[in-house]
């Protein structure tokens, strides 16, 4: 995914506590900006504002540290995610189910993929 630089902007302003230091947003690891690029693209492709954005974000985030989440910053990426699957679902782009279908997939073609080698989801993948 070709991403913008300056389509991210519109999180900063928007969502507070994104992890940056003086060069823009921190990673701590691949997935957390793969995720943050995702919000980003489907933002700008009209999926939800920003304004909704924040919201769901805060919502998932006062849903974890109710369910005991020390929010020590280390999970923030993981709220991410799971925002992102909520707006998803909810817009009908994908449901729960299919989501977790296949996150399910993916964990089996990882499972047999050898380190370092490309990823690739096969029919069989979707088997249970």
């Amino acid at each position: 995914m070709t991403l913008n630089p300056q389509a991210g902007i519109g999180a900063f302003i928007a969502v507070p506590g994104i992890p940056c230091d003086q060069d823009g947003p921190v990673f701590r690891e691949p997935w957390e900006a793969q995720a943050f690029a995702m919000a980003v693209a489907l933002h700008a492709g009209g999926l939800f504002s920003w304004t909704e954005w924040a919201a769901t974000l805060a919502t998932e985030i006062k849903r974890a540290q109710a369910a005991g989440d020390a929010d020590t910053g280390e999970t923030y990426y993981q709220h991410w995610l799971a925002s992102l699957e909520t707006l998803i679902a909810e817009k009908g782009i994908a449901s729960t189910d299919t989501q977790h279908r296949y996150r399910d997939a993916w964990d089996h073609a990882a499972d047999r993929t050898p380190h370092g080698a490309p990823i690739e989801l096969k029919p069989e993948d979707f088997k249970s």
